[in-house]
């Protein structure tokens, strides 16, 4: 997989380098892999940037980071995001559904994560190159 081109391989089965597809990314999110129940998700998240805070009501997600060091900030209601803990290479985060969260970039080079969402969560075949990309795409 590495240097072959990251796109979504609509649900086809397929063997993958999971941490040399993550650093190879360079888009804001890309979908890999969307299947009918689970989807493969990679990010890049610049310095100083965060994934934003969302909630999944209905969909339980998993992220792997493999650059890089972020601030993990988990919790209910959004306004009260407790759970605080930093995180790096090779750390999963496992978020529950109808959990409010954010990943904060806090180190010196880009953050590169994989998601698993379970059930899927984006378009199939959905590039956001920048976080401002999927701003627009909610309004």
């Amino acid at each position: 997989m590495p240097n072959e081109e990251l796109k979504d391989y609509v649900p086809i089965p397929i063997v993958v380098n999971i941490e040399e597809a993550t650093k190879q990314n360079e888009t804001f999110r890309t979908a890999l892999w969307t299947g009918n129940h689970l989807q493969l998700t990679l990010m890049s998240i610049n310095v100083g940037e965060d994934i934003g805070l969302e909630v999944h009501p209905s969909v339980d997600q998993f992220i792997r980071i493999e650059q890089g060091r972020g601030l993990v900030r988990i919790g209910n209601p959004k306004d009260n995001l407790g759970f605080q803990k930093r995180a790096g290479s090779s750390d999963a985060i496992i978020i529950p559904s109808g959990t409010w969260y954010n990943v904060i970039n806090v180190g010196n080079v880009p953050l590169k994560v994989s998601s698993i969402y379970a059930p899927t969560q984006h378009p199939r075949g959905a590039v956001h190159k920048t976080r401002a990309d999927v701003v627009k795409t909610k309004t």
